[in-house]
């Protein structure tokens, strides 16, 4: 058996996640979990985690919750079998931060970001000043201008860029930014990392 993990924009309608359910079953897939990432507009987008008995299988899980009406498949990623949940996994990230030495919390929040968002790379900056880098970060002027001059927006704005989540730690006067090339960033994930930011701000 594997693990993937199947994003699909769907219509937002009585009975559309149920025609893909069964196109998964019609595979001898078998639904783990299901997150609803990003409604409105009558769409929504949905991440469902799913079992299939084999590698040779992604291709036609595909084809088989394309062929439902509306629905068209964003993204399709092999997982490791024992992912963690991605709520469960910010909680956790949440508490390592309440329970670690002071000094380590920003660290701490930096590889939990880099997890929980399963990003390329994640900076913290205050000021001019990086004080934490993980993985290979955009041109970091570029990002410092950027995160300056977004202060009116809050991460989770429709303006934010689909590559990139950010949060604004104000008492800390820091901005911990984190990004992925591979798939875009959707809403809920913005509103998990919002509120780690708020809780690690708390903490710092």
């Amino acid at each position: 058996m594997i693990t993937v993990v199947v994003r699909v924009w769907m219509p937002d309608r009585p009975g559309a996640l149920g025609q893909v359910a069964s196109r998964i079953g019609a595979v001898r897939g078998d639904v783990l979990g299901i997150e609803i990432l990003e409604q409105g507009a009558g769409r929504a987008i949905d991440e469902l985690t799913v079992a299939l008995p084999g590698e040779e299988l992604i291709s036609l899980l595909s084809a088989e919750i394309d062929d439902v009406d509306g629905v068209s498949v964003e993204n399709i990623r092999q997982v490791e079998i024992d992912r963690i949940d991605t709520n469960l996994a910010a909680l956790a990230v949440g508490a390592a931060m309440a329970e670690c030495d002071p000094d380590d919390r920003l660290e701490v929040l930096c590889s939990g970001l880099q997890r929980v968002v399963e990003a390329d790379w994640v900076v913290a900056m205050r000021g001019g000043d990086t004080v934490a880098e993980y993985g290979e970060a955009p041109e970091l002027a570029w990002l410092q201008a950027f995160l300056a001059g977004s202060e009116h927006l809050d991460g989770i704005d429709d303006a934010a860029p689909s590559d990139m989540v950010w949060a604004h730690l104000v008492a800390s006067g820091m901005y911990v930014a984190a990004g992925r090339a591979e798939r875009p960033i959707h809403e809920r994930e913005r509103v998990r990392v919002s509120l780690l930011g708020r809780l690690a701000d708390a903490l710092l």
